[in-house]
Formats: C-alpha cells, sequence, structure tokens
C-alpha cells in the first residue's frame, strides 16, 4: 500500500492541532478542517496577517499547502511547503508530504530526496522506508526499493505490504525463493491476500514446481472467483480451475 495525497492532509490536520492559535479561532478552525477550500482561505488569513509564532506560520503553509495537493495545484502546494521547511526546517512531516506531491508529478529523485530528509530526521518511521522503496522501485532501482523495504520490515515485522512489494521486485530479478518467502510472510499476515497468493503461484510456476501453483491459484480464485489472471494461469498450466 503506498501513500495517498490524503495522507497530506491528515498530517496537516494534527500539526497545525498541535499549535499554539494565536489567529482567530474562525481561521484556525477553517485552516485545520477536512476541506481544502476552507483549508486555504482560512491558512491565507492567518499566513497574510503575520501575527502568529514561526511554528503556527509553518503549520498554515503545511496545511494551506496540504489543500492545494488536495486540489492537484502542485506547483502551489510545493510552494507552501518550500514555506514550511524554511520556517521549521525539522518537521519532518513536511518533507514527507512534499515527497508525494513531486511522486504525484512524477518527479522520482526530489521525492526520494525528501523521503531521505525525513528519514534522517526520523529514522525509525517505517512507512518512510516503504514509500522510498517505492520510489526506487519506479525507477527500476530494485536492489535500492529492496534495501528500502527490508529495513521497512526490520522496524516493522508486520508490514504486509513491504513483504508483498519486496517479493514482487525480488520476482522481477529472478529470485524467486525469496519471493515465495515473501509471498508467504504476506499471506501469514493477511490470509486474505489474493494478489499474494496469485503471485507466489506466479513464481511456483517459474520455478517449475505445477503443483504448488495450481494450489496457490485456486486459493486466489477461492478468494476472488473473478481474478482472471489465475483463471489465465489455469489455461497456460492446461489445469482446470
Amino acid at each position: 500500500m503506498r501513500f495517498g495525497l490524503g495522507v497530506v492532509s491528515l498530517f496537516a490536520i494534527f500539526a497545525v492541532a498541535s499549535q499554539v492559535q494565536a489567529g482567530s479561532k474562525e481561521d484556525w478552525q477553517d485552516c485545520r478542517a477536512d476541506h481544502p477550500d476552507r483549508n486555504i482561505t482560512g491558512c491565507s488569513k492567518i499566513i497574510e496577517a503575520r501575527k502568529e509564532s514561526v511554528k503556527d506560520r509553518a503549520a498554515a503553509y503545511y496545511s494551506r499547502g496540504s489543500a492545494y495537493g488536495e486540489r492537484s495545484d502542485y506547483g502551489r502546494a510545493i510552494a507552501d511547503y518550500d514555506e514550511a521547511i524554511k520556517l521549521n526546517p525539522n518537521n519532518f512531516d513536511v518533507y514527507i508530504s512534499r515527497g508525494l506531491i513531486y511522486e504525484a508529478k512524477g518527479d522520482k529523485d526530489h521525492a526520494i530526496a525528501d523521503y531521505s530528509e525525513a528519514i534522517r530526521l526520523n529514522p525509525k518511521f517505517s512507512s518512510v522506508y516503504f514509500t522510498r522503496g517505492n520510489a526506487y522501485e519506479d525507477k527500476g532501482d530494485h536492489d535500492m526499493a529492496i534495501a528500502d523495504y527490508t529495513e521497512a520490515i526490520r522496524l516493522y515485522p508486520k508490514h504486509t505490504n513491504a513483504y508483498y512489494s519486496r517479493a514482487a521486485v525480488s520476482e522481477k530479478k529472478g529470485n524467486f525463493d525469496d519471493a515465495i518467502a515473501d509471498y508467504s510472510a504476506a499471506i501469514k499476515l493477511h490470509p486474505g491476500y489474493t494478489a499474494a497468493y496469485n503471485n507466489r503461484g506466479n513464481a511456483y510456476r517459474a520455478k517449475g514446481e505445477k503443483e504448488k501453483a495450481v494450489a496457490d491459484y485456486k486459493r486466489a480464485l477461492a478468494i476472488n472467483p473473478n481474478l482472471q489472471s489465475a483463471r489465465d494461469s489455469f489455461k497456460a498450466l492446461g489445469a482446470a480451475p
């Protein structure tokens, strides 16, 4: 599972809520509301008033940037995150949020740089390693992706999606035993993980272990009878679902 832009708003809401509210109560309520238009209106008033503390203004820029991100106005979102970082460079959440915007723009290098800074500031946050691993994988850097997924798992051994993603990369690299082990770990944590059964079946199939592949395709179809990829794999093996 990847971070979505909804996470950006969540980070912003908590960040703003933690600040001392020097602006009007109504403006702060709008600034941290779960609604982009209200965020932009309220935060803009706070920013333009320039009466708040540095941290409060940073929080307002952060929340407004998240609102712009929700509206896919990536240029303004990045500009606001830049201002938030200038005012409060130690808030690792802002780097994560800006990284997500860069990813949405297709700028993997800047996204990775922001995730790396977030990791430097908070090296024990497993989900950032997972997110950076996804960015590395999107760039085709399989080894760096595996390294990040591995660290995410070390920090949070129940990170189902990190096991699944590491398995998928191992499968691409032809390391089928590693892939099978990780798909199995994902299944143990989430027994209804249809894609993990299906992909583990593919890995078994690549190894020539037809019976194990068929068993996994059957499990996948038992969970999702409409999974066409599993049906196609049965057909390729000359077996019946």
